[in-house]
């Protein structure tokens, strides 16, 4: 059984490339941004490399890393 928190190995003999690492986001104050769930926002705060705060509009809520689903415009 998988760990949840498990990290996918890749082993030498394997006749398959190993999965590429995507690079981290980064996101500055003002960036405008779009998320899968919340849709349009701007950054109006950032917290290190961990989490960013974004206003969309209605709300503003604390996006946390890896940041999936979100995106730069």
């Amino acid at each position: 059984m998988k760990k949840s928190g498990a990290v996918p190995r890749h082993l030498p003999t394997s006749p398959f490339k190993p999965r590429a690492v995507a690079p981290p986001k980064h996101f500055a104050l003002g960036d405008r941004v779009t998320h899968d769930a919340h849709g349009l926002g701007r950054v109006v705060g950032v917290e290190g490399e961990d989490a960013v705060l974004v206003d969309f509009g209605s709300r503003q809520e604390r996006i946390v890393q890896p940041y999936t689903g979100m995106f730069v415009l």
